[in-house]
């Protein structure tokens, strides 16, 4: 799919693009800059703006548009926290290390609350709260889970009960939640745009249409060469996720591609408010469902994945159906707009922030990462190569790991199937539990009421 046919199909409602972005020359001309960003997405962005605004001299160098891929399309959910769940993160760095990198991100979900703001990007439509649900009945693991974050982390959070939960989602299929009252969502690919026009402002210059044939890494002044005109730089930031080409091919093949597609329904009017009341973000914890009101009346909802490049038009059956089985309520919906993008997964499962080799730095891995992240690298890397801060550093356990290629891929989206084939699983047998219990205590009800009767009697 072209980037120009993802731009008309992705965005939160109709008037997601009543502006159209601008449109950036290509580099032609020879340059020597302090700071070179190779890709023009969230992470790049970021580095280029807080770069600039410390008067550094920077380029932003992007292969096709600004956003044009993932980081223009995807659900704009803002919260704390990494893919790797915190558990996995402690035992693979510590409580310390932990809960530095927890408090990282953080920081960079306020850094996007910032910028987000009507005087700073305007018209970016936040909305408050993300409510994380489980499919399974897990009220022990929910209560340790609360403590630790809101304890050992400093999170602000609040566990919903079973009744809360349904009676704000209208389904069967959720049980407990973890609610995110500081969580927030945006319009996401005007939340790009914009990062980009104040990194214009601040003095950095981007070019589109203008890809990297080649990096010498080495020596104090890097060299990148580009199909019309070479630069040089005293630092080169690497934020192209997995199209970065094959001049960085080793970084790239270090990513898993996950496409992940998406939908906006038509208008469902007063059906919606019947179904769902909660106006934040719903993620469920098997990373099955993602989904959120758009517009006031539309469900934007994110499901299928794969490890391959496919229309998502092809999807939109899949997507409708995955709303249907949610909220059988609203029937067969109706798909408005349909969107994919590719995310770049670590086999590790945290981002790849960092420097590589003097003047030489990597800023990508954000799939499944969230917006905070990309936000919180883009300040570390720039604050690393104009300050001196180190604190990249607590991202170095995370190597640059070979995805596998191919076999990868395959092996990839073979265990996607496996992890959502178990979780479905789980989910039915905990909706048959509970149905099961139900039954048991109305039995117990009716032979409650017998023996009652038979006493009188």
């Amino acid at each position: 799919m072209t980037s120009e046919s993802m731009a008309a199909a992705a965005g939160s409602g109709d008037t997601a693009f009543a502006v159209a972005p601008p449109q950036r020359a290509r580099l032609t001309v020879d340059l020597d800059v302090d700071i070179c960003v190779v890709g023009a997405g969230l992470a790049g962005l970021t580095v280029a703006l807080e770069a600039a605004r410390t008067g550094a001299s920077v380029v932003v160098l992007e292969g096709r548009h600004v956003g044009w891929n993932a980081s223009g399309h995807h659900l704009g959910t803002v919260m704390p926290g990494y893919a790797l769940p915190l558990p996995d993160l402690i035992a693979r760095v510590g409580f310390d290390d932990a809960w530095e990198l927890w408090s990282l991100s953080q920081q960079g979900a306020d850094y996007v609350r910032a910028h987000a703001a009507e005087n700073v990007i305007p018209g970016l439509a936040l909305s408050e709260g993300a409510l994380e649900v489980s499919n399974v009945d897990a009220g022990d693991r929910l209560i340790g889970h609360l403590q630790m974050l809101s304890e050992d982390f400093a999170t602000e959070v609040e566990g919903w009960q079973i009744d809360r939960v349904r009676d704000t989602l209208r389904t069967g299929r959720y049980f407990h939640a973890v609610h995110y009252p500081r969580a927030f969502q945006i319009d996401g690919r005007r939340y790009v745009h914009g990062l980009a026009e104040l990194a214009g402002n601040a003095g950095a210059r981007i070019f589109e249409e203008t890809p990297v044939v080649s990096i010498d890494p080495f020596g104090i002044r890097k060299r990148i060469v580009t199909p019309q005109a070479r630069l040089r730089a005293s630092h080169v930031v690497l934020a192209g996720n997995v199209h970065l080409g094959g001049a960085l091919r080793r970084l790239s093949d270090t990513l898993l591609p996950v496409w992940r597609h998406a939908a906006v329904t038509a208008p469902l009017g007063a059906r919606l408010a019947e179904v769902m009341t909660f106006q934040g973000s719903v993620i469920d914890t098997d990373g099955i469902d993602h989904f959120r009101i758009v517009d006031g009346d539309r469900l934007m909802w994110a499901g299928p994945e794969t490890t391959w490049e496919a229309r998502p038009e092809r999807h939109v059956g899949a997507i409708r159906r995955r709303i249907r089985t949610i909220f059988p309520q609203l029937g067969t919906v109706e798909i408005a707009k349909v969107f994919s993008g590719a995310i770049g997964q670590t086999v590790h499962g945290m981002p790849q922030i960092g420097r590589l080799l003097p003047g030489l730095w990597v800023a990508s891995g954000f799939g499944r990462q969230g917006l905070n992240t990309s936000a919180m690298a883009g300040q570390l890397i720039a604050s690393g190569m104009v300050e001196g801060d180190d604190r990249w550093r607590l991202f170095s356990p995370f190597e640059l790991v070979w995805a596998g290629g191919t076999p990868g891929r395959a092996a990839g989206y073979a265990i996607g199937m496996a992890a959502r084939a178990r979780s479905a699983a789980a989910g039915t047998l905990a909706r048959y539990r509970e149905q099961a219990r139900i039954r048991a205590r109305a039995r117990e009800v009716r032979l409650a009421e017998a023996n009652r009767q038979a006493g009188r009697e």
